[in-house]
Formats: C-alpha cells, structure tokens, sequence
C-alpha cells in the first residue's frame, strides 16, 4: 500500500518559524509571555488576551488522542485525522500515521514524527507512542 501524499505547507512570515523547526524535526508552539498561555495554530496574537507579547518554544511532541476518525472512501489509501492533545495543553489537528488504524483509541499517547510532503517540506504527524 502507498502512503498518503500531504499537500505543502502554506508558510507566510507569521508561520515561518513553525516551518523551519519542522525542517529541523521540531515541533514548535508559541506561548504569550503575557497571560502565560501556549497556543497553536501560529499566529501573532495571543488567543486568550490578544497580546502581541508571544515567543516560540520547542513542544516536547507527546501528547494523547482526543478524537480521531479513520477516512477510507475518497482516498486512495486509508487514513486517520485525529485531534491531538500536546502535554502542553493545547490541540492539534492532525493526521495518525505508521500504525494500524482499527488499533487507534481515544486517550492514546502518541509522538511527534514528520513526513514529507508534497513538495518534499515535512509535515508535522503523529504515530502511537
């Protein structure tokens, strides 16, 4: 079976930081160095008190699954999209890879790992822990 092909992603200069990290094999988040609250996506405002006032931090890339759901019609290959609680609190939308998917489970500990996409840049996924 092929893998699944992730398209590229869109980097501006808000997300850039976030790319490069990924390049290096980090996963990157920001937190407000105001009211102390990490977040994801990237983006320059705090969305908890809107500060400007953030800075990147390297996440440690475990976290649990919170929800997931397995696609298998539309796609040549199955595949998983799941939510991802990282240990720092925050959620990720992301895809479940290198594992069986009918094995999957809510509360399941899975790491950081990263693919490449379309246009060869990684992709941050995760694989069961």
């Amino acid at each position: 079976m092929t893998e699944r092909k992730f398209p590229a992603p869109f980097v501006n200069p808000e997300n850039k930081p976030f790319w490069d990290a990924a390049a290096e094999g980090r996963l990157r988040i920001k937190r407000c160095k105001d009211c102390g609250q990490p977040h994801y996506y990237p983006r320059a405002l705090c969305p908890f008190c809107f500060s400007d006032n953030t800075e990147w931090f390297d996440a440690k890339g475990t976290g649990e699954i919170y929800t997931y759901s397995v696609m298998r019609r539309g796609s040549p290959v199955p595949y998983a999209l799941a939510y991802v609680t990282l240990d720092e609190g925050v959620s990720m939308l992301t895809n479940i890879v290198d594992c069986d998917l009918d094995a999957l489970a809510i509360g399941q500990r899975v790491k950081v790992t990263f693919k490449a996409s379309e246009e060869g840049a990684p992709v941050p996924v995760f694989t069961p822990a």
